[in-house]
């Protein structure tokens, strides 16, 4: 039976030093969940101009159902401009305000979520009201909740990320994220494992991913620990590397696959994104499959 997710949150340009491309996380994971047989929807909102019409035409041409993107008349479609340092590492400045700020709450989106296998969204569309508002809403029809941390500073407080963890049946950090939450909740720990258990139980989420960068992720399933340890690449850009491991991640558990081949397939996707350019290479089900037997 196909399996469906619903991603929420922002649409937007990366725009690099010498070229664009699109992205957004949510976006990124919606692309790479919809190439792994998923079937997908985004809830978003672009601006109505030309770039915003590109916008949602790679998209659908990306397979991932565009009816819930909304046109806004005031504000414009997204752009992040990207940093890249001597290893490949991003940074972003992320423009205020713009269309995905406004995500407007409907009944269609409402009916859609409640039908979907999972919703995922990060912490950044948060940084508006209007769009937090929308979230907190379509989260109530939710089957199974997808928290997707990403901080990006000053977008987010310590008291919004712990109410969203309140509310996800699933979590994913990367392990600065994690050491930063913990620390906000004040846990008595240093352990990764350690932490990992002690957000567990305060938020009673019983899923939790961490990703380690080359190091690989640790994955928290039903009260048991599964680990991959990364691959070795060489580095292009790390761009949209962890919301295709989570995508691939969400992908492989939603399928039922045992999560230490879901954990390890999504470690060798997020590599393979890591060595080529942008957040969205084309990347098939058996190249990743021959880069695993590497």
């Amino acid at each position: 039976m196909t399996k469906k997710v619903i991603c929420f949150g922002e649409v937007l340009y990366d725009v690099f030093p010498t070229h664009r491309k699109i992205g957004g996380a949510p976006l990124n994971v919606a692309i790479r969940m919809a190439s792994l047989g998923i079937n997908t929807q985004i809830i978003s909102r672009v601006g109505n101009d030309e770039i915003g019409k590109e916008l949602i035409q790679f998209i659908e041409e990306n397979d991932v159902d565009t009816s819930s993107i909304q046109i806004d008349e005031t504000f414009p479609t997204g752009e992040v401009i990207v940093r890249l340092d001597s290893k490949g590492s991003a940074s972003y400045t992320i423009n205020y305000p713009v269309a995905w700020d406004k995500i407007a709450c409907v009944p269609e989106d409402e009916i859609n979520v409640k039908k979907a296998d999972a919703l995922i969204f990060g912490s950044l569309v948060c940084r508006d009201s209007v769009s937090h508002q929308s979230l907190l809403e379509i989260i109530n029809y939710s089957k199974y909740t997808v928290f997707d941390v990403n901080l990006r500073a000053p977008f987010y407080t310590k008291e919004l990320l712990i109410n969203l963890m309140m509310q996800a049946d699933f979590i994913k950090f990367n392990d600065d994220e994690l050491y930063e939450i913990s620390e906000y909740m004040n846990s008595p720990y240093n352990s990764l494992e350690q932490n990992i258990r002690f957000i567990s139980e305060k938020t009673n989420t019983k899923h939790i991913c961490v990703t380690k960068g080359n190091h690989g992720a640790v994955l928290y399933y039903d009260g048991k620990l599964y680990y991959n340890s990364g691959y070795k690449i060489n580095v292009i850009d790390t761009v949209g590397a962890g919301d295709s491991f989570l995508a691939s991640l969400l992908a492989k558990l939603l399928l039922g696959n045992d999560p230490q081949n879901a954990i390890d397939f999504a470690c060798a996707m997020g590599a393979l994104v890591a060595q080529s350019e942008g957040a969205n290479p084309k990347i098939s089900n058996d190249s990743v499959a021959e880069f695993m037997k590497i």
